[in-house]
């Protein structure tokens, strides 16, 4: 890369972050994000399917149905005719990785006992437990923008082969951002449709940035009003930096909300280049200049924590390993349900704790448990008014 380009971009990274500034002062707080041409990003929920965040409705008192990826599933009881109580418990879902400490081998065979679960400090009771057996839900999210082109031919062969090692029974949609996120192929079954749709992945755009909260924004409401209710949701992103300046639109605490609501668990691959790493590097220097004018900005690597996923770095030339690491991991998932002990249908963010119950007598030994921080809880929908009759 030109030196010269890369002094011309620290520079304007600076002058950027002094603009969102004060765009960020100036701007209303009531202002509704906006996407492409002026349209809100906040999407139209399809009431065909339940949800992402909420309510999925059940008539059975006796009995759940199978626990959902998203986040929390609505079960209502309906009493016998002349009860006048209608009951609502929410089951709360979460995935689990467990992972030896020194080797990063996946830690199979644990049964529901080996794990122990609390909210916000209380214990609570699992009641669902299971490991590879829900289907996945994949978004590809692939970064357009900036310098360098992360999706190289390399990084391409590689996505290609680790989607070769998905089920029939899972579906992947295709996304592609830079300033802006375009959806490249919807929801569908079928290795094929997807492997032809990375053919039509836009160029990469030198000129254009990184809208990493625009890109979570809009991958988070497509994942609530398109994938699968009962399958487990994944978004994984295919980019060259970890951290950008949010959009002008659009705050990392909007796209974490949407990722906390869609049930999401956030993981990324990073093809490791000198170039990439001095793109990187210069993005997180420029971002902590920014932070001292305030200037917001989201990072991958957060919001992979947060929600229990993980990013993988390696070289090119080995990325189909990674990347078929990265499938195996979310296969080897464990798959916990629980319904709260708060019954406050409130709409807050409740804190996740989980454990093993017999931690490691050696270092040899220590397991670590990756999952989600937290959720939001379902809020309570007003039953609609009944309108004045006209005479």
């Amino acid at each position: 890369m030109n030196p010269h380009r890369l002094v011309v971009l620290s520079i304007s990274v600076l002058l950027t972050s002094v603009a969102l500034f004060s765009a960020t002062a100036q701007s209303p707080s009531g202002t509704s994000p906006r996407g492409k041409n002026g349209r809100a990003l906040e999407p139209k929920i399809d009431q065909s399917k339940p949800e992402a965040g909420g309510a999925v409705q059940a008539d059975k008192a006796a009995s759940f149905e199978r626990p959902s990826g998203a986040g929390t599933q609505t079960i209502n009881p309906v009493l016998e005719p002349g009860d006048n109580l209608k009951l609502a418990v929410d089951l709360v879902v979460l995935d689990a990785q467990v992972l030896q400490q020194k080797t990063g081998r996946v830690a199979g065979d644990l049964k529901k006992e080996d794990f122990a679960l609390s909210e916000d400090g209380v214990k609570q009771q699992v009641t669902h437990f299971s490991q590879d057996s829900l289907p996945l839900s994949v978004i590809l999210l692939i970064d357009r923008g900036g310098c360098l082109d992360p999706f190289s031919e390399k990084v391409r062969h590689a996505t290609r082969e680790a989607l070769q090692r998905l089920r029939p029974q899972d579906e992947v949609a295709l996304m592609a951002f830079a300033d802006n996120t375009d959806l490249i192929a919807g929801f569908g079954r079928g290795k094929d449709r997807i492997l032809e749709a990375l053919y039509r992945v836009p160029p990469h755009d030198e000129e254009a940035g990184h809208c990493f909260s625009g890109a979570f924004l809009e991958a988070a409401n497509y994942m609530r009003r398109a994938g699968n209710p009962d399958g487990r949701r994944v978004i994984i992103m295919i980019t060259g930096i970890t951290t950008y300046f949010d959009c002008l639109a659009v705050s990392a605490d909007d796209a974490r909300m949407a990722i906390l609501e869609s049930g999401s668990v956030v993981c990324g691959i990073v093809p490791k280049t000198p170039g990439q790493q001095m793109e990187n590097g210069i993005m997180r220097a420029a971002a902590g200049i920014g932070g001292i004018f305030k200037a917001k900005t989201s990072n991958l690597k957060q919001l992979a924590e947060e929600t229990g996923g993980e990013v993988l770095i390696d070289k090119p030339e080995v990325l189909d390993q990674t990347f078929n690491q990265l499938i195996d991991h979310l296969r080897t998932r464990y798959t916990l349900g629980f319904v709260s002990t708060n019954r406050k249908r409130d709409g807050s963010f409740r804190k996740l704790k989980l454990e093993l119950t017999h931690p490691a007598t050696s270092r040899e030994d220590r397991l670590v448990v990756k999952t989600k921080r937290g959720y939001i809880a379902a809020k309570e929908i007003s039953p609609p008014q009944e309108r004045p009759r006209t005479r």
